[in-house]
């Protein structure tokens, strides 16, 4: 007979999940923010071209199971939040493998007046704290051209697509056929992926900042030449840990963003999503200045349990729920 009615975690590794997210409540409580709780069910969603949301068409309209708390918590903000966290569940569509369910645990905090280079400081204690290391040396911060210059001797910023292509033929990296050879932000994705990603934190964590301003998802982009995006992610042993932005806080711009990003879902034949929002009319009331991270818990309790899978830190994966 199956198996599957029992968890893929053992008892003890659920145990020390709940362990370690007492100690990380404890974290933000000691650092001066206030948990807590915003619906998962939303009629509002991120309009992101590379996510796709659980849809329920209800009573109360089309709702969505969501994808980050993000637009729920930036409201609080708006009504005179001043730092908060949240643990919650989160959903995304076609996520599925090593380090992807589409149910996961989301640790997701804003402080207002923080700079995304404060929220680096902040991710880097709380690590210390889930990892129980008071000491060692501090987490290296590289720039997202500066990486690539350490890994394949060349900057990205300002290449052309053509150059991207040229740059992947040298280094061996196939591009998938269905690829958009004239879109450089894919280039760039798949060149991190396979040249990057797997140099970036291996001896320790390490944060990856400012990146290609046309990436900025809700992060506030920096004028220079060239512009960037003011946010980070963080890497250990090669996994994407948590991503930072200095918060976008003008509505026009985070309405012409949603713009694109339906656009870009067209394009990928994927259904558009509401651009209109409770967090864009709040934000013209006026968002404060602030920074906020999210984080993939599942995956950080897996790295503190030297486990290779996510499915080992969690009960019932969508193969057993």
């Amino acid at each position: 007979m199956s198996d599957d009615y029992l968890p893929t975690a053992s008892w003890q590794t659920l145990k020390e999940r709940a362990r370690i997210v007492r100690s990380i409540r404890q974290f933000f409580d000691d650092a001066g923010y206030t948990e807590v709780q915003t619906p998962l069910l939303s009629h509002d969603t991120v309009v992101d071209a590379h996510i796709d949301p659980f849809k329920l068409d209800t009573e109360h309209g089309r709702l969505f199971l969501q994808t980050s708390p993000e637009f729920a918590m930036k409201r609080l903000l708006v009504a005179g939040a001043d730092a908060i966290y949240q643990i919650c569940p989160a959903f995304r569509r076609g996520e599925v493998g090593q380090w992807h369910n589409p149910e996961f645990a989301m640790l997701e905090w804003y402080r207002v007046g923080d700079t995304y280079h404060d929220q680096m400081t902040l991710t880097e204690s709380l690590f210390r704290r889930v990892f129980e290391s008071a000491s060692g040396k501090p987490f290296n911060r590289i720039t997202y051209d500066s990486a690539f210059e350490r890994a394949i001797g060349k900057s990205a910023l300002t290449k052309s697509a053509e150059s991207l292509i040229r740059i992947a033929r040298e280094h061996g990296v196939s591009l998938p056929a269905s690829l958009d050879r004239e879109n450089r932000d894919d280039l760039l994705n798949v060149l991190l992926a396979e040249l990057i990603e797997p140099t970036l934190g291996q001896n320790q964590p390490e944060f990856l900042f400012d990146y290609p301003a046309t990436q900025s998802a809700l992060a506030r982009v920096r004028n220079g030449d060239p512009p960037v995006a003011e946010r980070f992610e963080l890497y250990f042993k090669g996994i994407e840990l948590c991503n930072g932005y200095q918060e976008l806080t003008d509505p026009d711009e985070l309405a012409r963003r949603n713009s694109v990003q339906n656009g870009l879902r067209a394009a990928n034949d994927s259904e558009a999503l509401p651009e209109a929002s409770r967090l864009l009319r709040a934000m013209q009331h006026g968002l404060p200045e602030c920074s906020g991270v999210a984080l993939g818990l599942d995956r950080l309790i897996a790295l503190a349990c030297d486990a290779l899978r996510l499915d080992q830190v969690w009960t019932f994966p969508v193969s057993r729920s």
